[in-house]
């Protein structure tokens, strides 16, 4: 999956800062490192900041590496600045990227990755934040040198784009937190429940032909569409869905957030954006041979091996997404699956 197209959002009170947060993002693009940023590439690097309770603030302490630095392309090393392309407009899609609690700085996963590298690159991160077409856009035209935006490896991109990946793409289950019931991995275990999926998202086309292989061996699974994610979290929490089929990060995000409270919620399992047959993958993506993507991916496998990586996995509750290296354009989704 490329993008989040159905968003879950927690419960009000979870939510009241954020969204109002949300809602300022809309009004343009979105530049500059911000607060989170280690100065010039060294020193620290504070992930999870300004999140509103959806990460776990932590510092990371990166350095420099020069070795990979002098990967770059001149003119990069030259002009001092990664330039960071995100798709998050127009109302931001927490955890991956959204506007923070001092209402300016841009945080989320996506972009503390982005602080992380360019730390490692010896590089000012400068973000660059557009809708989700425009992002590309801004790659084509050399605006943005590398997005950090929940981009999918496809064999269709990689005509245009190299990519360099760290976290893989996976859906997820929602589940109220007393449920004990898990997904195995297997359709035939969605027997008799009642599943609640975005409307045109890939989960929905996962999920509708699960329903059809179990109505051929004579079994019954019902799907439920809701208006928006507020709509899909309050049937799971009444008793009228058992789960929601929904992106991996906005199942985390929700169990974060509505942690301790009456309507709380657990992931109940994951499975791949790219079906069972591949690992979908999300990746750092560059306009093709544009000398930037064995640096980032040296970069990303410096911070897997430093232990940073891992440390940023878990500050925003995705550890479950984690790689063990990041590969060059990796097998990507079939164009007939893009």
């Amino acid at each position: 999956m490329s993008r989040m197209r159905h968003r879950a959002r927690p419960v009000p009170t979870a939510a009241a800062v954020a969204s109002l947060a949300l809602t300022l993002v809309a009004c343009g693009s979105s530049a500059g490192s911000g607060a989170p940023a280690a100065d010039a590439g060294k020193g620290t690097v504070v992930v999870g900041a300004l999140s509103n309770g959806a990460a776990k603030q932590t510092s990371i302490a990166v350095s420099e590496v020069a070795a990979i630095r002098a990967e770059l392309p001149k003119s990069v090393i030259d002009g001092g600045e990664l330039s960071i392309g995100l798709g998050f407009l127009p109302s931001g899609s927490p955890p991956i990227g959204y506007v923070g609690t001092d209402q300016k700085t841009l945080t989320g996963s996506e972009p503390d990755l982005g602080r992380l590298v360019a730390a490692v690159l010896g590089l000012k991160p400068v973000f660059g934040n557009a809708t989700w077409d425009n992002l590309f856009v801004g790659l084509d035209s050399g605006k943005s040198q590398v997005g950090f935006s929940n981009i999918t490896d496809t064999e269709q991109r990689k005509e245009h784009y190299d990519f360099a990946c760290y976290r893989k793409d996976n859906l997820g289950f929602a589940v109220r937190k007393d449920d004990t019931w898990n997904f195995d991995g297997d359709y035939r275990n969605l027997a008799g429940k009642t599943v609640a999926v975005g409307s045109g998202t890939n989960q929905e086309k996962i999920l509708l032909k699960w329903q059809s292989q179990l109505k051929a061996a004579g079994k019954k699974l019902t799907v439920k569409y809701f208006q928006d994610g507020n709509s899909t979290y309050l049937a799971l929490s009444s008793g009228k869905i058992d789960a929601y089929f929904a992106p991996n990060p906005s199942v985390a995000y929700h169990v974060t957030t509505t942690a301790g409270t009456p309507n709380a919620t657990r992931s109940a399992g994951t499975f791949s954006g790219a079906g069972a047959s591949l690992q979908g993958l999300i990746c750092a993506t560059t306009k093709k041979d544009s000398g930037l993507v064995k640096p980032l991916a040296d970069a990303i496998n410096y911070l897997i091996k430093g232990g940073q990586y891992s440390a940023w996995l878990a500050a925003w509750n995705l550890s479950d997404e984690g790689l063990p290296s990041s590969q060059i354009n990796p097998p990507g989704l079939p164009v007939s699956n893009s």
